[in-house]
């Protein structure tokens, strides 16, 4: 996402050297959306994964729906809609065959089992192997995979953000599905990288998140600062910390941070070497209690999205 928007400019040769990059370090899940950039970042991957399909798998999403450079939205999951944006993002990336095709936000006016049969179709159709929801409730993740089998879901997860430990992670284990932890790096904060959103390019989507805002940023720096301890104490980054700890929650999780320069991937892959001890884990759990994060994750309209 942030090699096209919502992160300040972004840099195509930067972008496409860092796909190498991560592609020749053995990373294999790239995850796009027709959203992000209004369908050019499905475009950037699709010109990366030219001569490189067979190595890849490629993960994209429908059912936001934007104007160019507004954060204002609407939800679209209706069949027709359906079947219209898989062919729209097949173009874009240039390839016959999504790996795995997710609802991007689910619209709870309408029926789950309706856009989920017309995905399935996808699947019938060979445009499509596999599908995902995102940022859904358990209960609605159960009446999806009773109409197709739903290989992942995919929400925002991390050290600042364990909504799924309420009940959706669980069903996705008692279905067998995959789970996938976008903003694994609390979108940068974890990091330490980001005091204040003074230093946030004008069309940052940070300057809008209520995380990053006056006394709720002002606290929640307080959790920066007890990444950056124990990375210290454990003689590796903030990053790598934070996406150590969610190696820890199960081998079916998967974290994807949204790296957009090659120096930060080869810092979040070092999380890979990083070995959490009991002791390490006990102070995790008791800075970060699963509603320590002040404010919350998106502006009202982003919220209208969550859970549902």
């Amino acid at each position: 996402m942030g090699m096209s928007e919502f992160y300040g400019p972004h840099d195509d040769a930067e972008s496409l050297a860092t796909l190498e990059r991560a592609l020749d370090l053995g990373v294999t899940l790239f995850d796009t959306a027709d959203m992000y950039g209004s369908g050019h970042n499905e475009e950037l991957l699709g010109r990366f994964l030219k001569d490189r399909r067979d190595r890849a798998v490629v993960a994209t999403k429908f059912g936001i729906v934007r104007a160019p450079g507004e954060y204002r939205r609407t939800i679209r999951n209706d069949p027709e809609y359906v079947r219209r944006a898989c062919d729209a993002s097949l173009g874009r990336l240039g390839i016959e065959t999504i790996d795995l095709y997710y609802a991007h936000r689910v619209d709870p006016a309408a029926a789950i089992e309706d856009t989920v049969g017309a995905m399935a179709e996808l699947v019938t159709a060979g445009k499509v192997r596999h599908l995902g929801l995102s940022e859904v409730s358990a209960a609605t993740l159960r009446r999806a995979h009773a109409v197709h089998p739903i290989a992942a879901v995919q929400s925002e997860y991390s050290l600042w953000t364990r909504d799924p430990e309420r009940g959706v992670l669980a069903a996705c284990r008692d279905l067998g599905v995959a789970f996938v932890a976008y903003s694994p790096l609390g979108r940068g904060f974890l990091t330490g990288a980001v005091t204040t959103p003074d230093t946030l390019a004008a069309d940052d989507f940070r300057r809008v998140s209520p995380r990053f805002q006056d006394e709720n940023l002002r606290a929640n720096l307080a959790l920066a600062d007890t990444v950056r301890r124990l990375a210290r104490r454990k003689g590796c980054s903030p990053a790598q910390i934070a996406l150590a700890w969610l190696l820890t929650r199960g081998d079916d999780v998967i974290p994807i941070p949204g790296t957009r320069r090659r120096r930060h991937l080869e810092d979040n892959l070092g999380a890979l070497a990083v070995d959490l001890d009991a002791a390490d884990l006990t102070d995790i759990e008791a800075a970060f209690p699963p509603d320590a994060a002040h404010g919350d994750r998106y502006p009202a309209e982003g919220m209208k999205g969550i859970d549902v």
